[in-house]
């Protein structure tokens, strides 16, 4: 849902056929050095502060203490201003450190800038996403648009049970966030065509930003990127690119000396299969990447092959990317006789009939950490003091059961590893809410009825049903469709329908996405957009089409008395029924009614609004 609104979110801002322009560019080889004008521009920084309002972690402030709640106060044309100067002489503020405990005990440390540098690396993202996407392979799985574990996932079955592939490479990079090399980055940017010198010294004096401890200390980093950085994420796939390209340059993509066929699938996906075939008359050692950020695996044939591979890998890693991986987490599995651990599942080759298939389930890890999560939620619920308090705690405890089972579904056996966590669970549910656990009563959430109706474990407090952790059903994991692709127009329709709206409607809604109120906030002014488009250009009373000169963004309770530039506070209405709604003297009102002509319904609308606003209704 979050990957469509922000193809919406770039419709809106009139920005998407600029980002498939540079998406196009990408793929021929262009390079780019002129990249600052459209990373600055008034409509990217706006669609920036678009794109991270809704984030959760957007409410947490860096070493400022700012978030978004002090953004979103500040005037549109102010907050272009702000960050715009801040390109011209960027200078980040220091980056607040913060550990995060882990599954292990241990803790993760987590980088925090600013909200406005935040906002920066926002604007930075949405250039450079489009230009990297074009340059990535397409087994690198982790932080990219229409991209998930679940694709990774069917790589690894299908090596395994199509390519029978039974030894794999299992390389863990020790601290690969906090060991990024910083001159080895910038050169890899330049290989892509990302040579704008501006940018580059940017991101360069982001990388170097100093960093605030807990304990107060100041670190000044030579290498790494921030976990937490919007852009980290990006600056370590166009790091490990170079080994995925170079890992397929050793066999998938390496020329032959025989000749072959080359065929095509339905879907205009080229078929290596003959290209496999004369490969496999050489000596060359078959592998097969997948990835997922950090996290990835090598598949070979032989374990001969396997173990060069191993120190092949290793040694690319410290030469290339001055990294080091770690020893005791690396090694090379024989997939017939131990299990892999792969984002938090665990893979094996079985034996069915005459062929091996995977046989997956949750790693242990994943079974203790999501089990005591669920015990301390049902802690939480029973230590609740009111009744919306238990509902609330008790939704957010079938959140988390959804959100187990929306993920680990792809695991073969997670039935089994979802009803040994129910078992666990069934004696912290009677020991703490045996007294307010009933077995019948009536599921009220569509959603929870539709998915977990059927179930007999279904258990109720207070009315609400809980989500039965056991109750789940394996689901195969699926490729990516090949034409799905965020930068293309054949691409997003396969992930979204465009706006359909006609001429008129488009042209309005970039004029609104572009103009300019004195004294508005960033918020009132975005949301306006927002309106316009739900909307689809009418009047919310009058359902007639609005021109620009008629459109109104009326506050629902005024700010007057205490209303917000919130969406839910806001609607768009005509010019005439604006005034109508806040008129008071007779004569105007009489006036404007004359104009209108409204018919009942549309009366009553009015009457609503004007009745929110403190007026009585006509």
């Amino acid at each position: 849902m979050t990957k469509k609104k922000k193809l919406r979110h770039s419709e809106y801002y009139d920005l998407q056929g600029c980002f498939d322009k540079l998406y196009t560019k990408s793929k021929q080889s262009d390079v780019f050095t002129n990249l600052m004008d459209i990373i600055s521009s008034e409509e990217n920084i706006r669609l920036a502060y678009r794109n991270i309002k809704r984030n959760s972690g957007s409410h947490t402030g860096g070493i400022d203490r700012l978030n978004i709640k002090d953004i979103e106060k500040i005037s549109a044309d102010k907050l272009v201003e702000i960050i715009q100067r801040k390109f011209r002489y960027y200078k980040p503020k220091p980056v607040k450190r913060v550990e995060i405990p882990k599954p292990n005990g241990k803790t993760r440390p987590l980088g925090i800038p600013t909200i406005v540098d935040r906002l920066v690396q926002q604007c930075i993202l949405q250039v450079l996403e489009p230009i990297c996407e074009a340059k990535f392979h397409e087994r690198s799985n982790g932080f990219r648009p229409n991209r998930s574990a679940e694709h990774a996932l069917a790589q690894c079955y299908k090596m395994i049970q199509q390519q029978n592939l039974y030894f794999v490479v299992d390389v863990d990079i020790k601290g690969f966030f906090d060991n990024v090399n910083h001159s080895k980055l910038m050169r890899q940017m330049w290989a892509l065509g990302i040579r704008d010198k501006q940018l580059i010294c940017i991101i360069k004096e982001m990388l170097k930003a100093p960093i605030i401890m807990p304990d107060g200390s100041t670190q000044y980093p030579t290498k790494g990127t921030p976990q937490g950085g919007i852009l980290s994420p990006l600056l370590a796939n166009i790091v490990l690119n170079e080994l995925d390209w170079w890992i397929s340059s050793q066999w998938e993509n390496m020329p032959t000396h025989n000749e072959y066929k080359l065929s095509f699938a339905s879907n205009g996906t080229a078929n290596k299969g003959n290209a496999y075939s004369a490969l496999r008359k050489s000596r060359l050692k078959e592998m097969y990447i997948v990835r997922y950020a950090d996290d990835f695996k090598i598949f070979c044939r032989k374990r001969s092959d396997a173990d060069k591979v191993f120190i092949a890998v290793k040694q690319w890693l410290k030469d290339r990317l001055s990294l080091e991986i770690s020893e005791e987490k690396s090694k090379v599995v024989n997939l017939k006789r131990y299990y892999s651990e792969f984002l938090g599942f665990k893979l094996k080759a079985v034996r069915k009939g005459g062929k091996f298939i995977v046989r997956s389930h949750m790693s242990d890890k994943a079974v203790k950490r999501e089990t005591e999560k669920l015990k301390e939620q049902i802690k939480a619920i029973e230590h609740c003091k009111n009744a919306a308090d238990g509902v609330e705690q008790i939704l957010r405890y079938n959140s988390m059961v959804i959100g187990i089972h929306n993920y680990y579904q792809y695991a073969t056996f997670v039935n089994i590893d979802c009803k040994s966590i129910q078992f666990r669970l069934n004696a912290v549910l009677h020991n703490r809410l045996k007294w307010r656990l009933e077995k019948h009563g009536t599921i009220r959430r569509k959603y929870i009825a539709q998915r977990y109706g059927a179930s007999q474990t279904v258990r109720f407090i207070n009315g609400e049903a809980l989500c039965p952790i056991g109750y789940v059903q394996t689901k195969n994991p699926m490729y990516k469709k090949k034409k799905i692709c965020k930068y293309t127009t054949e691409g997003r329709e396969e992930i979204h329908r465009n706006l359909k709206f006609d001429e008129t409607v488009m042209t309005v809604l970039h004029v609104l996405a572009r103009a300019y109120l004195p004294n508005r906030s960033v918020e009132y002014m975005d949301n306006r957009v927002s309106l316009y488009a739900a909307q689809c250009g009418k009047c919310a009373v009058t359902g007639k089409v609005l021109w620009i000169d008629e459109i109104h963004c009326h506050h629902k309770k005024p700010l007057s008395q205490g209303g917000t530039d919130k969406y839910k506070n806001l609607i768009i209405v005509h010019i005439d029924v604006h005034k109508l709604i806040h008129a008071t003297k007779p004569q105007i009102i009489q006036a404007y009614l004359d104009k209108i002509k409204p018919d009942k319904s549309q009366l009553d609308k009015i009457n609503e609004l004007r009745m929110l606003a403190g007026n009585t209704a006509i």
